[in-house]
């Protein structure tokens, strides 16, 4: 493709683009699909030989688009959002045109030190200590299995790295069984094995209890093994229940347990002055970690980790074949020893471009504007005959159930709510996902989508409410 080509079916592309983000409400939410139906569509073996972008781009739009699920559909009300923004969208244009890969300072400057610049913009408009470094990670996942690795290695004296687990090192993690399940993969990951992870009990508010943590704490010490680390959630997955920080900090710095803080959709609210009293502990923990491709119009993936001790970071992930030595190894950020991937995104001009666009003043007022549009909801459902709350809402999810007059037997309920929620879904005009809450089917609905407005919230209750009576009898 000469740059003629590429220039004329960029233009078009942009077109496309534009008209999408303008139209994204007008296609369901979900596909009409059956699983098969996309790959019978694409033929088993690859072109021998090249085709012209038009046919490309066709197929594109007759095979490809109508399997999508709209994440950028403002009554997407699903799991948590994974948002962009347009000037998210044309940074993410720059970053694959310019094609950098940013492993290290010499490999591109301007990449590094804009994320050193960008992590510290985040850290000011969170309010994190100073003490705090950042680093772009691609998701909350890896930020976990990175805090995890530097706790193992930090409590080794670096030994694991080198030698192995030793025959008599039994570890013991804690988090809660509302926890994000990243949690438990990384345990695995990391070879302490899943039955060394204790999932603790939660409060009436799905909260992690400091008194179960202590005792378990306790209990393992008594049976011999060493206690590593607490991964505290501020804001699950479940629910966005927060765990009680400061009660755990303290638990933490009296057992000399590592403290990773799992805030990946909830951090963006704490933008928000009047939230930060949720953070109340944080110079306590060791790590923090929360993403803007969550709640902060960035596109995926982007996920900002935070480290109280950077070079206990580096000592666990450093490696230096002669390949990748420079001239400018001090004092500069090479990122590739932050993290696990060697190869690195331009994630930082995203963050850059979305930062500068709003404004702290407009990022604040989308956020307030969301948790406000899920209370006013919340009001609306627990003045409900017909529903109920399932859980706290302290942001903008909201966990709920509907209460069919047949009867109280919780099979039935739950099945019940499962087909509220499949008969909402097929619909097209919103995406509902559940969790369970003691064993109850719940359903979720998250109200954080950029374009989300009042109006596409209340088409949703009215929906959920005309389908719950068509249920109901």
């Amino acid at each position: 493709m000469d740059s003629a080509e590429f220039r004329k079916h960029a233009h078009e592309l942009v077109d496309w683009m534009a008209d999408y983000l303008e139209k994204v409400s007008s296609y369901p939410v979900r596909p009409r699909v059956s699983p098969g139906e996309i790959l019978g569509k694409i033929p088993s073996l690859p072109p021998q030989d090249g085709e012209p972008f038009d046919r490309i781009f066709g197929d594109f739009t007759s095979i490809v688009l109508p399997g999508m699920t709209h994440w950028q559909h403002p009554s997407f009300f699903g799991y948590f959002p994974a948002n962009n923004s347009e000037p998210s969208i044309l940074a993410e244009m720059l970053t694959a045109t310019m094609g950098a890969q940013c492993m290290s300072w010499a490999t591109s400057p301007a990449a590094t030190e804009l994320e050193e610049r960008m992590m510290q913009w985040l850290s000011a408009m969170i309010g994190l200590p100073a003490t705090f470094t950042g680093v772009i990670q691609d998701t909350a996942s890896t930020a976990t299995l990175c805090s995890i690795l530097t706790a193992r290695e930090v409590r080794s004296r670096y030994s694991v790295n080198t030698r192995g687990y030793p025959s008599y090192t039994r570890f013991a993690a804690y988090c809660s069984r509302e926890a994000h399940s990243s949690v438990e993969k990384a345990i695995k990951i990391v070879g302490m094995g899943k039955e060394s992870l204790r999932k603790i009990d939660v409060d009436a508010a799905f909260a992690m209890r400091p008194d179960a943590l202590e005792k378990a704490i306790k209990d393992d010490i008594k049976s011999g093994l060493t206690p590593l680390l607490v991964v505290a959630a501020l804001g699950t997955t479940g629910t966005t229940a927060i765990d009680p920080l400061k009660e755990i900090a303290e638990i933490c710095k009296r057992y000399k347990l590592w403290l990773h803080v799992d805030a990946a959709f909830a951090g963006s609210a704490f933008l928000l002055p009047e939230l930060r009293g949720m953070l109340e502990g944080i110079e306590l923990a060791d790590t923090f970690v929360f993403n803007p491709h969550k709640w902060l119009f960035t596109n995926f993936d982007c996920s900002a980790y935070f480290v109280k001790d950077k070079e206990a970071l580096i000592r666990t992930f450093e490696i230096m074949p002669e390949y990748l030595k420079t001239n400018e190894e001090h004092p500069v950020n090479n990122y590739r020893d932050w993290g696990i991937q060697l190869g690195r995104r331009f994630r930082a001009l995203k963050l850059w471009f979305v930062i500068r666009h709003y404004g702290v003043v407009g990022l604040r007022e989308t956020i307030r504007q969301h948790i406000q549009l899920a209370q006013e909801l919340a009001e609306q459902i627990r003045a409900s005959e017909d529903f109920e709350l399932a859980a706290p809402v302290p942001l903008n999810t909201i966990c709920f159930r509907y209460k069919s007059r047949r009867g109280t037997d919780i099979a039935a309920q739950n099945r019940l709510n499962q087909e509220l929620m499949d008969r909402l879904n097929m619909t097209g005009r919103l995406f509902l996902t559940h969790t369970k809450l003691n064993d109850r089917f719940t359903l979720r609905i998250v109200i954080g989508q950029t374009h989300v407005r009042k109006e596409h919230v209340d088409e949703a209750w009215k929906l959920i409410q005309a389908q719950a009576h068509i249920l109901g009898g």
